[in-house]
């Protein structure tokens, strides 16, 4: 049986000399491998899986409607019905809490997966066939880096009048795209002159093959790691635009929401409650997505002295 031409052609990993079990594993696996032995990122991995698990069976910890409103329980403290007491509509602070980490996760994981089909598709036609199309692609990416982000997402924002959660996430990935795209390009462009492509281009193989199969198998590490980064900056993003009111709007709970619910000299003083536990879960959440990106980021790293 004959072995495809293709898979001679690609780069073989660098494995350790005499170790027949390192020789055997792809680059994935080794990487993975690395992956495990970095302890901060495992344990961040189970404080993200944590932080996730809560949020999605909220109403098995919680039966109070988040978004419920009750005049007659307006700013109170925890009791054994509100763990975290009330906002200022009466609602609980405790259930908000809950179901506004599933809204803020939702965000940050469908915005950064909207990134990365846009900046991976841009990328690779920029990167791969280069010319014309990576011109437009670059000077369509240079104009929107030349704008400033927030400006630029405030106005889109105020311009629409009504702002839902598929709204917010298809904003913040058209306008931060080109980062990627850029990432992408780069590494496509140190990859297209190796010998394997050109091997996989004699032999008749499709340009949409030779993507597949060669270029975005070589690119995954890159394309693994920024991809947590972004998730963890569109989670302050969304966080940060509730606070400010530009955000997902009320009564959608989610942690930026709040936050600003909680800015007031009295609220900050008398109800620590109702603004701790929200900062709290965007910190530990952020900082468990980024331990994970370097953890990924020395993994994959061909050059890394990590064992």
């Amino acid at each position: 049986m004959q072995s495809n031409p293709e898979e001679q052609l690609s780069p073989q990993p660098e494995n350790t000399p005499g170790s027949e079990k390192e020789e055997s594993k792809s680059p994935f696996q080794l990487a993975m491998r690395r992956f495990i032995k970095n302890k901060m990122a495992v344990i961040s991995v189970f404080v993200l899986l944590f932080m996730i698990i809560v949020c999605v069976m909220a109403p098995v910890f919680t039966d109070q409607d988040p978004e419920k409103t009750n005049l007659l329980l307006i700013e109170q403290g925890p009791s054994d019905e509100h763990i975290l007491g009330t906002n200022g509509q009466g609602q609980d602070n405790f259930s908000r809490l809950l179901y506004g980490g599933r809204i803020s996760l939702i965000v940050g994981f469908s915005a950064m997966f909207f990134t990365l089909v846009i900046g991976v598709i841009l990328g690779s036609l920029a990167g791969y066939y280069g010319g014309k199309i990576d011109g437009i692609i670059m000077r369509a990416a240079d104009i929107m880096l030349m704008l400033p982000f927030l400006v630029l997402v405030l106005t889109i924002i105020a311009i629409i009048e009504e702002i839902t959660i598929g709204m917010f996430v298809t904003i913040i990935a058209l306008t931060t795209w080109p980062n990627l795209t850029r990432i992408i390009r780069g590494t496509y462009l140190s990859l297209r002159e190796q010998e394997f492509v050109h091997g996989a281009r004699a032999i008749g193989a499709s340009d949409f093959r030779i993507i597949y199969k060669h270029f975005i198998p070589n690119a995954i590490g890159p394309i693994i790691v920024n991809a947590t980064l972004m998730m963890a900056t569109y989670i302050i993003i969304e966080s940060g635009l509730s606070f400010i009111g530009f955000g997902i709007p009320q009564p959608t709970p989610t942690w930026g929401n709040m936050i600003s619910e909680a800015m007031n000299v009295r609220i900050l003083r008398d109800h620590p409650e109702a603004w701790i536990p929200p900062g709290i879960a965007i910190l530990v959440t952020v900082l468990a997505i980024n331990f994970i990106g370097d953890g990924l980021r020395d993994a994959f790293d061909p050059k890394s002295k990590q064992r």
